[in-house]
């Protein structure tokens, strides 16, 4: 179903968190669900993964993860708070011990010129209230693309908070 590099990375992270007995979920707006999608690909992912977000409108942020509505006005989805805003939800609504967040603009449309078609921001919620944020601009690359480079970005994300979470005493 995926490319072999997305699915090698999904086990790698479905072993590690079960060896490390660690809940992740995700946090999706611009991937619709496909970062989810490569976890539970993986048989025997529903020992660390049972839910994922799928927020792809502003309501749904606000709704089902806490992102605040004045959060949304004041920066936009595609932008660093939103991110960070929508990992720490998902991580607090799910209990989960890492949370994945992706939002953006995968295209071909809605780009602006403060906000290209390609521009991703994500957030990793993890540790002792840690959250990371980390933006790519991929380009204008098709929305397939943008969406599955998001995908190895996020999966990529996942696995580096799994090592930071196992090596702390």
């Amino acid at each position: 179903m995926f490319r072999d590099d997305i699915e090698a990375t999904s086990r790698r992270i479905i072993a590690v968190a079960e060896r490390g007995r660690m809940w992740l979920t995700t946090a999706e707006s611009c991937t619709g669900g496909l970062i989810g999608a490569a976890l539970t690909s993986i048989p025997g992912s529903s020992a660390v993964y049972d839910r994922g977000f799928i927020t792809y409108s502003n309501a749904a942020k606000t709704e089902l993860i806490g992102v605040a509505e004045a959060l949304l006005a004041r920066h936009g989805a595609v932008s660093e708070p939103v991110a960070r805003a929508m990992a720490e939800g998902a991580r607090r609504r799910s209990g989960a011990d890492l949370a994945v967040s992706v939002t953006g603009i995968a295209g071909p449309g809605g780009g602006t010129a403060d906000k290209s078609v390609g521009r991703v921001h994500f957030g990793l919620a993890y540790g002792d209230d840690q959250v990371l944020h980390h933006v790519e601009d991929y380009g204008d690359l098709g929305r397939t693309q943008v969406r599955l480079a998001a995908v190895r970005t996020a999966l990529g994300l996942l696995e580096w908070g799994l090592a930071q979470a196992l090596e702390r005493p």
